[in-house]
């Protein structure tokens, strides 16, 4: 059997399919970071725009010394930044300039991957993206084909997507993204074997979440074909669930099967039993084995956005609607052109479903975001919208008012309102981000270099009493310790 390789995703898609993208801190990472290095993976999937917005306003972590730090700590495995190609932390297009400099401080802060995913699967975008990246720096490119179930969908779509982006020199490989875990075994062994036939002796990844469980049979079927060059893998408690396979039980069917993986076993051990460690420290929920749910194959919505969308219609006493929400969510989205079921699209989709639920009329109601994506602001839908569709969208003032909304300013426009004399890496975050945010991230300084997850219970009891000055009494019992703490004194 062949060779395969690990990619871990436990920092970036891990933490954001299980803690929401806000379970770790700097320290949290630079503290594993050389563990990570020696353990042999392909690549670490590290970050994100949306992730380092995550770092600046939830914990004022500067997201490029992160980069900086954790390339330092790790000078053998490549990091991997993940974009929806000419976007930077806004869903809004941004200049390809701008997208320039973000590629350049990127790569010289230490990102040496790209994943370029287009939600419309647009190749001239991805292509453009690519050779952006190369003329900045010398980082692989990965093209995402990302999966999803409908009538456009096939494997003949994805081989020709995948043949027109390896006709370029810009992108050096290929992943199959399955972010809802909807690819079969059965799928994936006629899907893989048609993009390979496209994309020639360029290498093919697989990244199946695990959502209704298909993702550890998927990428073991994938494997056996033959071809696979890496599966993508959450370690411990940031496997499973909707996040990506477990790895150690991903390395252990692999060897089952008689395929090498050039990971060391001791050292992915002491990975996961450190990532538990954390989890329980900081009271973080693990990935579990998913059961199959075969509702997911229609409708396709993520499980958070069907839990949202079931609390509102429950506070407006129209929990009873939900099934016929769930109905219509499926016949907008055919209407819509199919856009894949991801961010920011299910939530898109479901609450037009619920507008025209409940709703005088369907699409009497439409959202911003709804007139957005119909005017292409999005990108170039897959398919085209349905053309009844689209003039009932269309046909009321607000859709004026977003198409003629100014666009992403240009780089030399942007660098005249913040000061040609900002820093590079200041200037980026100012110009996609909150002023006060980015001015809290600096006032907090460096990020620490360590972390114990032991600490982390009495560092949180700490930071607690420090914002109650009135508390002046505290008292701890254990069986056979008692520790009565006065002001001023402790008696023991």
């Amino acid at each position: 059997m062949a060779q395969v390789h690990l990619v871990d995703v436990s920092i970036r898609d891990g933490n954001q399919s299980l803690w929401g993208a806000t379970g770790l801190h700097t320290a949290q990472m630079l503290e594993i970071a050389g563990k990570l290095d020696r353990a042999g993976f392909r690549a670490i999937d590290f970050t994100s725009s949306t992730h380092m917005a995550v770092a600046v306003r939830y914990f004022r972590n500067n997201p490029w010394e992160r980069i900086r730090r954790m390339r330092a700590a790790m000078p053998r495995t490549p990091l991997q930044f993940i974009t929806t190609g000419l976007r930077f932390i806004a869903w809004q297009q941004a200049d390809p300039e701008f997208m320039r400099l973000v590629y350049r401080r990127l790569q010289a802060n230490g990102i040496r991957r790209f994943i370029m995913l287009d939600p419309m699967h647009d190749p001239d975008a991805v292509i453009e993206a690519s050779r952006l990246v190369k003329e900045e720096g010398d980082a692989e490119v990965m093209g995402a084909l990302t999966f999803t179930l409908s009538d456009v969908h096939d494997d003949l779509f994805y081989a020709d997507f995948a043949g027109k982006l390896a006709a370029s020199p810009h992108v050096d490989l290929f992943y199959l993204k399955d972010p809802s875990g909807l690819m079969s075994p059965d799928r994936v062994r006629t899907l893989a074997p048609a993009v390979k036939a496209a994309i020639g002796a360029k290498p093919l990844e697989i990244h199946a979440h695990c959502t209704i469980g298909y993702g550890p049979v998927t990428s073991l079927a994938a494997a056996d074909l033959g071809f696979i060059s890496a599966v993508h893998v959450g370690i411990g408690p940031l496997g499973d669930g909707s996040s990506l396979p477990e790895a150690g039980r991903m390395l252990a069917n692999l060897k089952e099967a008689g395929h090498e993986v050039p990971v060391d076993e001791a050292m992915l051990g002491q990975l996961s039993d450190y990532w538990w460690r954390l989890a329980r420290a900081e009271g973080l929920p693990p990935g579990t084995p998913q059961s199959f749910d075969a509702s997911f194959l229609r409708h396709q919505i993520a499980g958070g956005v069907m839990t949202t969308t079931k609390r509102q219609l429950d506070e407006l006493k129209l929990g009873h609607l939900f099934p016929a929400v769930i109905e219509e969510t499926e016949r907008v989205r055919a209407e819509l052109g199919h856009p894949i079921m991801v961010t920011p699209f299910p939530q898109m989709v479901m609450s037009q479903a619920l507008f025209n639920v409940i709703g005088a009329a369907r699409y009497g109601q439409v959202s911003d975001q709804v007139l957005r994506y119909v005017l292409g602001k999005f990108g170039r839908p897959t398919s085209p919208v349905d053309p009844e569709v689209l003039g009932a969208i269309l046909d009321r003032p607000r859709a004026r008012e977003i198409e003629e909304e100014p666009t992403f300013p240009a780089l030399a426009d942007l660098k005249k309102r913040f000061g040609a004399n900002m820093g590079e890496e200041e200037f980026l975050l100012r110009a996609v981000m909150p002023a006060d945010q980015v001015d809290a991230m600096l006032a907090a300084g460096r990020a620490r270099p360590t972390y114990t997850p032991e600490a982390a219970p009495v560092l949180k009891l700490l930071k607690e009493l420090a914002a109650r000055p009135a508390a002046r009494d505290l008292m701890v019992e254990r069986p056979g310790f008692r520790l009565v703490l006065h002001a001023g004194t402790a008696v023991a």
